[in-house]
């Protein structure tokens, strides 16, 4: 399929550049929308925001679910380009600790010699629900991480948080990908 790069400033798009779009490439093309800055997202979206968010979370709760809740409430009404950064900067974080050093600590606590990549990625996950501090700490301290809590229902809040805000399907692929081992440089 191929594919066409348009070079646009953001004062020139407005609803007639993509009425004009779709006569031109048809309502079925894709469009992917890059933002070119010095820091992706500058501007747009901070860590400071991302943290806010975190610390939003009901530990009160008993369900997950119930949990991510504050944090999926908040992010909904921000603006659209903050659910996609809040993504980007989970996955990022997600895949600072994908290491070699936080999967031997994960390992060390494990009953057996199996190594489950998903189990693995809910471990950090709730290395960063547990907040800003934990997390440092963490990416700083390999051997610190507890492998013994997860929290897999994080990595739903931008997806949540979409569609409570225009009622669509969140596909999106993050900046990063933070499947366990794709930090391929941390795990040689």
């Amino acid at each position: 399929m191929p594919t066409t790069v348009f070079r646009v400033n953001i004062k020139d798009i407005n609803q007639q550049f993509f009425q004009d779009l779709e006569e031109k490439a048809g309502a079925s093309a894709q469009v992917e929308i890059k933002v070119e800055s010095s820091r992706h997202g500058e501007g747009l979206f901070s860590e400071e925001q991302f943290w806010q968010l975190i610390d939003l979370f009901d530990w009160k709760q008993k369900k997950r679910a119930a949990i991510i809740q504050p944090a999926v409430d908040a992010l909904s009404k921000m603006p659209v380009s903050a659910i996609y950064l809040f993504e980007d900067s989970l996955s990022e974080k997600l895949f600072n600790i994908d290491t070699k050093q936080h999967a031997a600590a994960y390992m060390k606590q494990q009953t057996d010699d199996y190594f489950s990549v998903d189990d693995f990625l809910y471990v950090r996950c709730a290395v960063v629900a547990e907040g800003k501090s934990y997390y440092e700490n963490i990416a700083e301290n390999p051997s610190a991480l507890q492998a013994d809590i997860d929290f897999e229902h994080i990595l739903s809040i931008a997806a949540e948080a979409y569609n409570r805000k225009t009622g669509r399907a969140f596909e999106y692929s993050p900046l990063y990908n933070y499947e366990t081992k794709s930090n391929i440089a941390k795990w040689n």
